[in-house]
């Protein structure tokens, strides 16, 4: 719905809550006016039903109205008399309209105006203490603070695999929600279930709330993934669904690109304007590499550097491997082989090998070498190891098909990329054909235009385009894990509207690999996500100061009796 839309529907909906309820207004001893006046009859009806006036505030906050609107359709119908079992029902699944009933059709209605609030029964105390805890909850986790849990490895180093997270909404401004109707702090699917937690339609306008502070270079960003919308992600000009923003999945990635810059990758570093990206000193970039060792690959050599992400590197003697055959069928399937080494015997090579392959030509894995992710300091360690013959970085060489923008123009790879410029809000670039696949996809699905191409010309809304200004700022979002990391080089840019929160906090963190009490890493609990050398555990604090709450309530209590 459009904001024009949304106005016709607000005086809708005012107009029928008048007519429902001015009688009812008169019979509290209100004026009929009153129940006729945007919010301010919302406020009359919080007095009349006996509740805060801050209760209008939170009767406009969506999917918390979706919590609060059945309980004022009850609240209204008690303040008359009406508590019966099924007059609670009533009110709700007719959605407020039992008013009209309430107003036209009782009989002897009176107004309680001091009527007891507390819940008559044990079950009716239940009840409200559960929807006021929800209330609070869905509040918080829409507006200031929502958890997050660390699903891949593409931040290793700085956020593990199983962390749990506190990520604040208020640093870079928290939107309000665009889908009405959902399940309160459930994002996508019912929890065990396909089933989606909302409902498609209708969508509020993209609004948010003024930020603490912009997103700068380096951040930590949770934000919804902008080709969540595509059936085929290898095809981002493809068949699409429809999927509201802010219920897209959630990504977290490190924001290494800004409005405005011109980025690009080089050997898997990234330059900012020509200058390399400084990384703060908690983050440890990771590349792939490929090590060759004098004796053969032991679980002993893994654990001696805490290596957990490698692949086996495949070998096969080397008159197959040359045989004019296999080398045509490689290169008539797109097969991408590379030599890892040679011994006049047996050739060790690594690339996407599949299973029909690997069973047809009877391909082993090497017992020398392996495919390993390193940070570079660990790198260093290793190749000073004497049982290690050679230690390689993996650099693609070759462009690479799932590499943003995805078109045979761009040849480029996860490691070699660029230079893109970073789109910023009201800047203008000139458009051409070469430069459209760039930023179509931005045009289109992100800013709601139409796209046509008619020789040489490109049409935008049907009219003829040779520049195009952009109406919200563009992020590029990485992961530091530079070889195992689904990110910006793979679907592009990452709009403004799309940004959820800053990550600020560690409160779990849990190794599913580990045994025991060590599943859970103590180290790691109550820890922040920024700053600047190694994080600090303030989990001790946390429980002393717990201790001391728990000591001073106890002790207050005890006081009362006495006195």
């Amino acid at each position: 719905m459009s904001g024009n839309q949304w106005i016709i529907f607000f005086f809708i909906i005012q107009l029928l809550h008048g007519l429902a309820t001015w009688k009812l207004y008169i019979k509290a001893g209100r004026k009929a006016w009153e129940a006729f006046v945007p919010v301010y009859n919302a406020v009359i009806l919080m007095k009349i039903i006996n509740r805060p006036w801050w209760w209008t505030i939170l009767l406009f906050l969506p999917i918390v109205n979706l919590i609060l609107f059945p309980v004022v359709w009850v609240e209204t119908a008690r303040s008359f008399n009406k508590n019966s079992t099924q007059d609670t029902f009533l009110a709700i699944v007719l959605l407020g309209f039992y008013n009209f009933y309430l107003s036209y059709g009782a009989k002897d209605l009176k107004y309680r105006e001091n009527r007891s609030l507390h819940p008559l029964t044990e079950l009716g105390d239940w009840v409200s203490s559960i929807l006021f805890a929800v209330v609070a909850a869905t509040i918080v986790h829409t507006y200031f603070i929502q958890p997050f849990v660390i699903p891949t490895s593409s931040l290793e180093k700085t956020l593990l695999v199983g962390d749990f997270l506190f990520v604040s909404k208020v640093n870079y401004g928290a939107r309000t929600p665009q889908t009405t109707v959902a399940v309160p702090m459930i994002h996508d699917a019912v929890p065990g279930t396909t089933v989606p937690s909302y409902i498609k339609k209708p969508q509020l306008p993209y609004f948010r709330l003024p930020a603490l502070e912009e997103i700068e270079r380096n951040d930590i960003v949770v934000f919804n993934w902008p080709v969540d919308t595509l059936v085929d992600i290898n095809n981002p000009y493809g068949e699409v669904r429809y999927k509201p923003v802010d219920k897209k999945t959630n990504y977290v990635k490190r924001c290494v690109g800004l409005p405005g810059d011109s980025l690009s990758i080089k050997e898997g570093y990234v330059y900012i304007n020509g200058k390399k990206n400084e990384l703060p000193d908690r983050a440890k970039l990771q590349f792939f590499y490929t090590v060759i060792l004098k004796n053969n690959v032991s679980q002993e050599f893994l654990d001696q550097y805490g290596i957990t992400e490698y692949t086996r590197v495949f070998q096969l003697k080397k008159s197959i491997f040359e045989n004019e055959k296999i080398q045509q069928y490689i290169k008539a399937n797109g097969i991408n082989l590379t030599v890892v080494s040679d011994d006049g015997d047996m050739v060790a090579f690594k690339g996407n090998v599949s299973q029909d392959m690997y069973d047809k030509l009877k391909i082993n894995f090497s017992d020398k070498a392996l495919n390993i992710n390193l940070t570079e300091e660990l790198a260093t360690k290793i190749k000073s190891n004497p049982n290690v013959v050679s230690l390689k970085k993996d650099l693609s060489t070759q462009p690479e098909n799932d590499i943003f923008p995805r078109t045979p123009e761009y040849s480029w790879n996860k490691d070699e990329f660029g230079p893109i410029y970073i789109p910023q809000a009201g800047k203008t670039v000139d458009l051409n054909l070469e430069v459209l696949p760039l930023y179509k996809r931005i045009i289109t699905a992100y800013e709601g235009n139409t796209v046509d191409v008619k020789g040489n010309q490109i049409l935008i809304n049907g009219e003829v385009a040779n520049t195009y200004t952009f109406k919200q700022d563009y992020y590029w979002m990485m992961g530091d894990n530079r070889h195992n990391s689904q990110d910006a080089r793979m679907w592009g840019y990452v709009p403004f509207d799309h940004v959820v929160g800053k990550p600020v906090f560690v409160w779990m963190s849990w190794d599913s690999n580990g045994k025991g009490l060590d599943k859970i890493r103590w180290s790691r609990l109550f820890t922040t996500v920024g700053g600047e050398g190694k994080p600090t555990s303030y989990f001790i604090p946390f429980l002393v100061v717990l201790a001391g709450i728990f000591a001073f309530n106890k002790f207050r209590k005890r006081k009362k009796k006495t006195a």
